[in-house]
């Protein structure tokens, strides 16, 4: 990793246009993407993929649109508010491909305001609670770094549309990435009272961050086939990243991941969840039959 220190070493690996989020831009994201389904490929193991990639893309939006009127300052609303609305673009990309891929044409908002939260297959850690804003800062940056490892392979999936959402998620999510090292570097290695609070919200993540590198039987089956990514592929790059930054930011790098089960990706989430959808779904599930 080149550059003079960990931030910009990070940010010259994503190189190219200077903003640090992109929005949702879901209209053209696709257009001319053969949807046909490879060759080899199970539709309905494709679509519950896509559905793992998107619940964890929605339900981390709506756990960030909380920061609107609360974060620290005005920019950082703003900022934050990008970062949900990129992740909602990718989840209605997933979760219209899911659709597509099991056959029953369901669209977005059939799986987001149509299902329980029983349902949802995102892991544990999009749905914990939100805490300050320094286990927010700790929470983006180990999902973006998590999910930019994966994105960064799928890019290359023998699926032409997960490619095709994965290679335009690359940039949004570096700069997801970006933004939280910015802030962990910030607030780490600033006051002994910021220190001592990014240090506590690094101990209370870092337990439930051993769920993303565990694999799903159908995220092992769609690696195999080149049409998804293993989990555990990306553990050791994500923990070099991590390490990196937090050593960076004067914080105890806690070193390797803790073992973790497959939990959140077979229905068994937290408490936090179920009132997280019902927010989520509330006026569309009142209004059943509005069009926006």
């Amino acid at each position: 990793m080149s550059g003079d220190n960990i931030f910009t070493g990070l940010v010259e690996e994503h190189d190219g246009d200077a903003r640090w989020a992109f929005g949702t831009g879901f209209t053209e994201a696709l257009a001319g993407v053969d949807t046909t389904l490879p060759e080899g490929v199970d539709g309905p193991a494709l679509a519950e993929y896509c559905q793992m990639l998107g619940d964890d893309a929605l339900v981390q939006a709506q756990r960030l649109v909380h920061w609107v009127t609360d974060a620290p300052e005005l920019e950082e609303e703003v900022a934050l508010a990008n970062i949900a609305l990129d992740l909602l673009g990718q989840a209605r990309l997933l979760l219209a491909r899911a659709g597509q891929a099991d056959g029953t044409g369901r669209d977005e908002d059939a799986f987001a305001y149509r299902r329980d939260a029983s349902e949802f297959r995102n892991v544990r850690l999009t749905e914990a609670p939100r805490g300050d804003f320094a286990r927010c800062i700790v929470t983006l940056l180990v999902l973006s770094s998590w999910r930019l490892a994966l994105f960064t392979r799928l890019a290359h999936s023998v699926d032409p549309v997960l490619a095709a959402i994965a290679a335009k998620g690359v940039n949004e999510l570096a700069y997801h990435r970006e933004y939280a090292v910015s802030w962990a570097l910030r607030l780490g290695d600033g006051t002994p009272y910021s220190h001592e609070r990014m240090s506590a919200a690094v101990a209370d993540v870092w337990p439930l961050t051993g769920e993303l590198f565990a694999a799903h039987p159908v995220e092992t089956s769609l690696a195999g086939l080149g049409a998804g990514v293993d989990p555990a592929s990306v553990r050791e790059e994500v923990r070099e990243v991590l390490d990196q930054v937090l050593t960076a930011a004067t914080l105890d790098a806690p070193g390797a991941f803790p073992d973790g089960e497959v939990s959140g990706r077979e229905g068994r989430h937290t408490d936090e969840l179920a009132p997280l959808v019902e927010e989520l779904q509330r006026v569309a599930r009142e209004h059943p039959e509005a069009t926006w």
